[in-house]
């Protein structure tokens, strides 16, 4: 099994559950004869725990893991004795008995974090990096559900939610147009519509009087 839970869903109330996690290591310290990592996922992040004491190979092994390594880990859910009020699953952390590394990782550019150090250039040329980001992630996560919230209430109103198309031929209008050169047909192009207005005529005059349309 892949995973049995994310890593923003153990509470106090799985203490003693054996669970199987997967995500990117967010960070890693050592103290003592003990390497604590931060698991993360989109879902949010849980503290593994390796003890040197109870298994020296296992914990060699988590010491050599860089930022955000893809791994698989098994163990137990236990109760933290230093809690942590910021993370939802602040209250548990996990004693691993089983590590997977699934993919290895080359340092990032940038730090995964809210603040991260990296400028807007080199977050958009890594953008899939940037995206694993709570902040960028929140965006997408808020788009998501104004879009829901808005095609819920247009449609309790009778609304009907077509696409229309966003290439067309060429209609010489005030403003210059896009064009998007044809790769069937060499020398014709077509181009961004300037106004949905021809595709809501239309659809009225084929019956669909309350139409809307997210674009993008």
């Amino acid at each position: 099994m892949f995973r049995t839970h994310s890593c923003g869903d153990l509470r106090i109330s799985d203490v003693n559950k054996e669970v199987t996690l997967s995500g990117w290591v967010q960070r890693s310290r050592k103290m003592g004869g003990m390497t604590f990592i931060d698991l993360r996922d989109r879902y949010g992040i849980t503290q593994l725990v390796f003890n040197e004491e109870i298994n020296a190979p296992l914990c060699e092994q988590a010491n050599k893991l860089g930022r955000e390594f893809v791994i698989q880990i098994r163990g137990t859910v236990n109760e933290r004795f230093s809690k942590n009020a910021n993370i939802l699953t602040g209250d548990v952390e996990i004693i691993v008995s089983e590590l997977n590394v699934l993919n290895v990782a080359a340092t990032p550019p940038f730090t995964i974090e809210d603040n991260t150090d990296g400028g807007d250039d080199i977050r958009m040329k890594y953008r899939y990096l940037d995206l694993r980001r709570n902040a960028v992630r929140a965006n997408l996560e808020l788009r998501h559900k104004m879009t829901i919230e808005v095609r819920s209430y247009l449609d309790k109103l009778g609304f009907l939610e077509v696409e229309t198309p966003v290439l067309i031929g060429s209609t010489p209008e005030g403003a210059r147009d896009f064009v998007v050169p044809s790769r069937m047909n060499p020398g014709q192009f077509y181009a961004l519509p300037q106004s949905p207005q021809i595709f809501k005529q239309l659809l009225m005059v084929s019956g669909f009087d309350r139409y809307f349309q997210i674009v993008k």
